[in-house]
C-alpha cells in the first residue's frame, strides 16, 4: 500500500499560501482576478482559465525567472506546484540511487513523455533543478508552442523536443540509439473516451459550484485527456515498451492516478524482469497521486552508470 500524504514536498517553495499581491506586481493582469474571502484573505477564482494562466506565469517568474509562459487556448494549463513536486521526488530518487550523494545537475538527462504545449516539466527541470530535458509529443501544435517557450526563455542549451511520429507508440521512435536517460516521466491520459473526459469536467464544475456554462481551467486536447482503454491501458503499454530500452534508462517513472491500478502494474513489472520498483506518494491539497518508478538495470550496470555518468558534473 502507498502511504497517504497530504502536503507538498518539503523543498517545494509553493507550500505556503501564495503572496498574491506580490505576484500581481509581476503580472498586473492578476489584479482584476483577485477576490477577498469572508475572513479577509486574498484569493483567486481558480476555475477561471485566464486567472490560472496569469497565476502560473507569475509563479514561474517569481521563483525561477521564467519570463515567457503562453499556452494556446484549449490546451492544458497545469498547476505548477504539483508538477514541481514530481520532479523533486525524482531528485530524491536519484540521490537514493547514488548512495545518498546528490547527482550533479549537469549530468541529469530527463525525458518527458507527452510534454504538451505547456512544457511544464521540462521548464521546471531546467530552471528549478538545472537539468537537461527532452520533451516529446504527438501534437505538432503543442510542440510548436513548446519550441517558442524554449526560445523565448533562452533554454536551448538545456531543452530539446522530439516529435512522436507514431501515435500508438510511447518510447519507440523517441528514445534513439545511443541515448542514455537518467529519468523518464509521464502524466498519462486519464480517461478512456471523450464522454468520460466530459463527465470528469462536469464533476469538477459541480465540485466548484459552477454552472455547466462556466469557463474552466481544466480544459485540454483529446490526447491530453483520454486514450483507448484509459490510464490502465496506456500504462500497460508503457511498461511493455520500457523493457525494450532496459539498458538506456536508469529510472522509468509515471504518475498513477488511482491506487487500485498499482497491483497489476507491479505484477507486470515483475513479469518483465524489473530489478527495482518503487511507489512514491504525492499530494496537492486534497488530490492524492503516486509515482511508479522502475528500473531494469542489474546492480553491476547500475554501478557502471553511476560511475560513468553521475561522478561528473
Amino acid at each position: 500500500m502507498t502511504p497517504t500524504k497530504t502536503t507538498l514536498h518539503p523543498r517545494n517553495p509553493f507550500a505556503a499560501p501564495y503572496p498574491l499581491a506580490e505576484l500581481a506586481l509581476l503580472q498586473p493582469g492578476l489584479t482584476a482576478h483577485l477576490k477577498t474571502t469572508p475572513d479577509g484573505r486574498d484569493t483567486l477564482n481558480f476555475a477561471d482559465p485566464e486567472a490560472v494562466q496569469l497565476l502560473n506565469t507569475a509563479l514561474l517568474q517569481w521563483q525561477f525567472g521564467v519570463k515567457h509562459y503562453q499556452i494556446p487556448a484549449g490546451y492544458l494549463c497545469p498547476a505548477v506546484p504539483g508538477r514541481l513536486d514530481y520532479l523533486l521526488y525524482l531528485q530524491d530518487l536519484l540521490t537514493d540511487s547514488h548512495q545518498g550523494k546528490k547527482v550533479p545537475a549537469s549530468a541529469i538527462q530527463l525525458l518527458d513523455i507527452g510534454c504538451g504545449a505547456n512544457l511544464i516539466y521540462c521548464l521546471l527541470a531546467a530552471t528549478a533543478l538545472r537539468w537537461q530535458a527532452i520533451g516529446s509529443d504527438i501534437d505538432t501544435t503543442a510542440l510548436t508552442n513548446a519550441a517558442v517557450l524554449i526560445e523565448e526563455n533562452a533554454l536551448q542549451r538545456q531543452l530539446s523536443l522530439r516529435a512522436q511520429q507514431k501515435p500508438q507508440a510511447i518510447f519507440h521512435g523517441v528514445i534513439k540509439p545511443g541515448d542514455y536517460l537518467d529519468l523518464t516521466l509521464c502524466n498519462p491520459p486519464f480517461h478512456d473516451s471523450p464522454a468520460a473526459a466530459a463527465a470528469g469536467s462536469a464533476r469538477k464544475q459541480r465540485n466548484l459550484g459552477l454552472s455547466n456554462e462556466a469557463p474552466l481551467n481544466f480544459a485540454g486536447q483529446a490526447n491530453e485527456l483520454w486514450c483507448e482503454g484509459g490510464e490502465p491501458a496506456f500504462l500497460r503499454q508503457m511498461l511493455a515498451e520500457s523493457k525494450d530500452f532496459a539498458n538506456q534508462v536508469y529510472w522509468f517513472t509515471t504518475l498513477v492516478s488511482k491506487q487500485q491500478h498499482l497491483a497489476k502494474l507491479q505484477q507486470q513489472l515483475q513479469q518483465l524482469g524489473a530489478t527495482q520498483v518503487q511507489v512514491i506518494a504525492m499530494a496537492q491539497g486534497n488530490k492524492q497521486s503516486r509515482i511508479l518508478a522502475w528500473s531494469f538495470l542489474t546492480p553491476e550496470l547500475a554501478a557502471l552508470w553511476r560511475q560513468h555518468r553521475w561522478r561528473r558534473g
